[in-house]
């Protein structure tokens, strides 16, 4: 079952800026969907389309099966947003924090207690209780934020930029969290993010916006795939080795576009293997001193780059 149905969505502010520029896309029913864009690409302004805040110029969008401008009070029972800022109320307890989000959603108190126990456990938030909300940190505040907007049983749960500023470790746990979201809850998420290792690790199905439109939606591996190019891999002890090195190997190889990732040189090849054994004699003919080389796939990342950026210019 489709949860949202994007057809041909277009926004133009007042100003003259047009934001959407006949987006169609479409997320099914308990998947993590990821759209992924950067800035100024319109997600914002999608999500505060599909959340209601602001109406298109034109276009089609549906939400659990019903119109979202005919229908807006209704679709707004069913979902919930998390924004990058939190909602939480620093005066409140946790408990009094989530008992005031159910009276928002007009939740009756015995059902609001049930579904406040089973929201803090699935969370582990039951260490946190005795503390006070003010001196919690980032990563437990926004663990309670989302436990706040699970209150209400949303079917539909938007995700904006979740763990940005977080840490590593607190960002694991937020992937854990919106695993269990998806799987205990049933719940469809809709998810924002600049880190492409997260979407890669928790989306069902990904889009990928520029300049209004959509680029290409699917899975990761289907998108991984879409490159359909091995890429080649040179590693050097440092940097300013692989930096050194860029010009001279995209002038011998006839190599257009080279990108040096740490300490790696990598560039899409045709034939892997036929381009693997050309540019280790090269790299031996030449005695460049290199610490490995090899075959890799595409990342999640050398698709983003490629569908968003503009034409690169040659090295050399």
């Amino acid at each position: 079952m489709t949860a949202i149905c994007v057809e041909a969505l277009e926004k133009t502010y007042k100003n003259g800026v047009q934001a959407l520029k006949g987006l169609s896309l479409s997320v099914q029913t308990g998947e993590v969907f990821t759209l992924l864009g950067e800035n100024g690409a319109g997600k914002s302004t999608l999500i505060n389309i599909l959340t209601t805040y602001l109406r298109p110029t034109s276009g089609n969008a549906r939400m659990l099966g019903k119109d979202l401008y005919k229908n807006a009070a209704e679709i707004r029972s069913e979902i919930a947003c998390v924004a990058q800022r939190t909602s939480i109320d620093t005066h409140l307890s946790l408990t009094e924090n989530m008992m005031f989000q159910s009276k928002l959603y007009k939740i009756p108190k015995a059902e609001a207690t049930e579904r406040m126990k089973a929201l803090i456990v699935a969370f582990g938030l039951e260490r946190y209780m005795k503390y006070p909300v003010s001196s919690y940190s980032g990563g437990v505040k926004r663990r309670l934020d989302i436990a706040l907007n699970m209150m209400s049983n949303p079917k539909i749960l938007f995700m904006d930029e979740p763990t940005v500023g977080m840490d590593i470790q607190s960002r694991l746990a937020m992937w854990n969290m919106m695993k269990k979201i998806r799987s205990d809850f049933g719940t469809t998420i809709f998810l924002t993010t600049h880190y492409l290792e997260e979407a890669d690790q928790l989306s069902d199905s990904i889009c990928i916006m520029k300049d209004g439109k959509e680029i290409i939606q699917g899975t990761p591996l289907a998108l991984r795939e879409y490159l359909r190019q091995d890429m080649l891999q040179i590693s050097f002890a440092t940097k300013g080795q692989a930096k050194e090195h860029t010009a001279i190997l995209a002038q011998s190889l006839n190599i257009k576009k080279m990108e040096v990732r740490e300490s790696q040189i990598v560039f899409n090849v045709d034939n892997g293997l036929m381009e693997l054994e050309r540019t280790n004699h090269f790299l031996l003919d030449n005695q460049i001193i290199f610490t490995g080389i090899g075959i890799v796939k595409p990342t999640l990342e050398d698709v983003f780059i490629r569908l968003t950026s503009n034409p690169a210019k040659e090295v050399g």
